[in-house]
């Protein structure tokens, strides 16, 4: 209470300690009415009122994913609550990582972040962060079992390569794409909806049993050596064979398995490759039977690819000759994404606008691009969870202030439509 016989000093700092109370007050009200709550199966959704119709779409290891419709921006989007962010350091340490690289990265063939809120009032209360993308139609699990002629293939063959070609620019190597985190929609454009393994995840692998998909991951990555940009490459020809083939192509029961139905079918490295690998790892290897390996013609016969293209002189035996050069074990042997979007099977799509685009984000939410070594920088970061929890606060509050209604614009698709 304000006494009104205190010196004059002491009346103005009541009355603006007062004042704060109550505009504390009326803001934290004002918080509670923007947000409604409800169950999501196991897990309680609390998301800011312009999201509504929200529908469980898909869940992961980093958290359950609803498809909603934002009032403001009057679209559907995708709105992903991450799991448990402060469970443990790797847990905040991921959420970290995907927050500052989403913020990081815009372009036309990676997921777009729209909004990032929580619902909690302050730092001492919060606990749930909230990422808004963009919403896609389907995965490339659901491509892979359609019948898609030469056009198609290569025109998402293309955009992945654009989609990683940006991601290596920000210096981030992604390590882990597989079909299920890359997304389309129905006119065919494709964007790829994570930043892949920390780099600390991506070593000796071989040697640790993992329960993950690891069907798509370069035999650098399953043995535990360095690795080098193209390491998605060799995901990427994993990939195109699947949706040439309709089945996975190296579909291992588990890291050792996997390295077996590498070298089954394209045979065993030469003693070149062998001596890169340390003691142990080459140990195992050289002890495992060797194979001769099979030619690219009887891995992916002519009957397996849809008819030649009139329209853009699109041929099977191009697609294979891509693919043997993608899948190459020796990944100084193997063809760089900036070669392969320059093979005849591709580039037929070319638009340096799109393969060198720049960062528009960056312009305005960053004073300066972010620098090559992105990826490293956070992956060498140590903090406490209490630390990391004071970081992502940090975004999420910058977040909140400066991007609350941002939008980001795609291109329309050159092709017609598929039928998802």
């Amino acid at each position: 209470r304000c006494d009104l016989n205190a010196p004059t000093s002491q009346r103005t700092f009541l009355d603006a300690q007062k004042a704060a109370i109550e505009e504390f007050a009326m803001n934290k009200n004002k918080r509670e009415r923007e947000f409604y709550s409800l169950d999501v199966g196991d897990s309680t959704f609390t998301v800011l009122k312009r999201y509504q119709n929200l529908r469980p779409i898909g869940s992961g290891a980093q958290g359950i994913v609803c498809s909603a419709y934002d009032q403001i921006l009057e679209r559907n989007v995708a709105i992903k609550k991450l799991s448990r962010p402060f469970q443990n350091q790797t847990h905040a340490k991921r959420a970290f990582r995907e927050l500052v690289l989403m913020k990081c990265v815009n372009h036309k063939n990676i997921i777009g972040l729209l909004n990032v809120f929580t619902p909690q009032k302050s730092f001492e209360e919060f606990q749930d962060v909230y990422l808004v993308m963009e919403l896609m139609d389907a995965n490339l699990c659901q491509v892979i079992q359609m019948e898609l002629d030469h056009e198609r293939l290569s025109y998402l063959l293309y955009q992945m390569l654009c989609g990683i070609k940006h991601l290596h620019s920000a210096g981030i190597i992604h390590r882990d794409l597989k079909p299920s985190n890359i997304v389309v929609k129905s006119d065919c454009t494709l964007k790829i909806l994570d930043f892949g393994l920390a780099r600390t995840a991506a070593t000796g692998l071989l040697m640790t049993p993992y329960v993950v998909t690891r069907y798509y991951r370069a035999p650098e990555v399953i043995l535990g050596m360095g690795y080098q940009a193209n390491v998605d490459v060799w995901s990427v020809g994993c990939i195109v064979a699947e949706m040439i083939r309709g089945s996975v192509l190296f579909p291992g029961t588990d890291h050792i398995d996997q390295w077996n139905k590498v070298i089954e079918q394209l045979g065993t490295p030469s003693q070149d490759f062998l001596m890169k690998l340390n003691q142990s790892v080459r140990t195992y290897v050289e002890n495992r039977p060797r194979y001769a390996g099979y030619s690219f013609e009887k891995l992916f016969p002519d009957a397996l690819f849809p008819a030649d293209s009139d329209h853009n002189k699109l041929k099977a035996s191009q697609a294979r000759d891509l693919l043997s050069k993608m899948l190459v074990i020796d990944a100084s042997k193997r063809i760089s994404v900036d070669e392969a979007l320059q093979h005849p099977y591709i580039n037929v799509w070319y638009d340096p606008a799109e393969v060198e685009a720049v960062r528009f984000i960056q312009v305005f939410l960053f004073s300066q691009p972010p620098p090559k070594t992105l990826d490293k920088q956070l992956d060498e970061r140590e903090h406490t969870v209490e630390e990391w929890k004071e970081l992502i606060y940090k975004e999420v509050s910058e977040w909140e202030e400066r991007a609350k209604n941002g939008v980001i614009r795609g291109q329309p698709s050159p092709l017609g439509e598929l039928s998802l």
